[in-house]
């Protein structure tokens, strides 16, 4: 008899890569682990922590840096225009620039997202300066939940409207690497 998963998919992958990763400390906890537990900076989760980001656009690759140093490199999606500094709301860009991871979503329409801080105040004066507005909500996060093309094209181009896409597994490695407020940088 086969008994259906009633977890979604992309819930399953994160739930079965945070037991892996933090195995170590449930053996030593005293108590059952909150969610807070997945962005701990507790050595006890057994991943280096990033002190930060940096995004290749050209090589489509984001590399999680410590010291100078590249701890990790995954594979990357731009938006579907990847070349140039994002200028306005809906140019399909990815920006360019130092900013800081701030936000996490783990319910957003993508498997978890952790947004950037874009626009920065010189990006508001330059889209202004347009009369168009910069645009926001740019986000490092995995594949959509509700797919509408086949999971070869989420790997293989460039789909998104300005974010930094990776597949669900590399995902769950950046959340779980990359503290508040980590800086990065996205280069051309």
């Amino acid at each position: 008899m086969t008994v259906a998963n009633p977890m979604p998919r992309n819930i399953a992958a994160l739930v079965t890569a945070s037991l892996i990763v933090l195995s170590g400390a449930c053996a030593r906890a005293e108590s059952p682990l909150q969610s807070s537990a997945l962005v701990s900076t507790s050595v006890e989760a057994a991943l280096p922590l990033a002190d930060k980001v940096v995004v290749r656009k050209s090589e489509r690759k984001l590399y999680l840096m410590n010291n100078g140093a590249p701890l990790r490199t995954f594979k990357i999606a731009l938006g579907l225009r990847p070349e140039g500094h994002k200028q306005f709301e809906g140019d399909f860009r990815t920006p360019e620039g130092s900013y800081r991871l701030t936000r996490r979503n783990p319910n957003s329409e993508y498997f978890l997202s952790i947004l950037v801080d874009y626009p920065n105040q010189q990006d508001v004066r330059r889209a202004r300066s347009q009369g168009v507005r910069p645009g926001g909500a740019i986000m490092i996060h995995g594949q959509p939940n509700t797919p509408k093309k086949s999971r070869d094209y989420y790997a293989n181009v460039d789909w998104t409207e300005g974010c930094i896409a990776v597949s669900n597994s590399d995902m769950v490695e950046i959340w779980l690497m990359t503290p508040p407020d980590t800086p990065i940088e996205i280069l051309p």
